[in-house]
């Protein structure tokens, strides 16, 4: 052992496994700190196509209550929203109902804003459905790709274009988010 003791052997050996230990919290606790951020991250984006969503509900509100004594002919249906995958021209001619229609499908598109050929200013697969509830009610909603899977809405707009690849989470719906307002139109007809 030459000049060293028993002793100085032990406390060198201990302060190496303090050191290890030392490490594996460290190693523990930054891992623990990347997925918080990751949650946060994904979280974010939840929030921001929340925002939008609601946006581009008020949106529609609003065109359908200043053209009221047209509010029928926005009918949509649950079957056949607007948006990702409607076929709607990206320029929007003419006025009323039609040009509504057409601004609000690429509102929902997200033409607004590109990143090189992908539109990137709205949700994820956003769509819009307009539904008539009678009595000169109607139901707006928008429906989009959300990141996580939680529990499918009761909203028909959207139902079955959501479900991911076979093996992913986003079965059956699980990843549709959904946001609807009912507008009620005050006939203001003469009596």
């Amino acid at each position: 052992m030459g000049n060293m003791s028993f002793k100085s052997y032990l406390v060198r050996g201990v302060s190496l496994i303090e050191v290890l230990v030392t490490v594996i919290i460290l190693a523990v606790g930054l891992l623990g700190l990347a997925g918080l951020q990751m949650r946060l991250q994904s979280s974010e984006v939840e929030a921001y196509q929340r925002t939008q969503a609601s946006l581009l509900l008020e949106d529609m509100v609003n065109r359908m209550s200043a053209n009221r004594k047209n509010a029928a002919s926005y009918v949509t249906g649950s079957a056949s929203p607007l948006g990702t995958g409607d076929g709607q021209s990206a320029i929007c001619a003419g006025s009323g109902q039609g040009f509504d229609s057409c601004q609000w499908s690429n509102a929902l598109k997200g033409v607004a804003e590109q990143s090189g050929s992908n539109n990137v200013g709205a949700m994820i697969g956003a769509r819009g459905c307009i539904e008539n509830l009678g009595a000169d009610q109607f139901q707006i909603t928008v429906v989009w790709q959300g990141l996580t899977p939680i529990s499918a809405p009761a909203s028909g707009c959207g139902a079955g274009l959501y479900n991911g690849a076979t093996g992913s989470s986003c079965i059956n719906d699980l990843c549709r988010r959904a946001i609807s307002s009912i507008l009620r139109v005050a006939n203001l007809g003469t009596p």
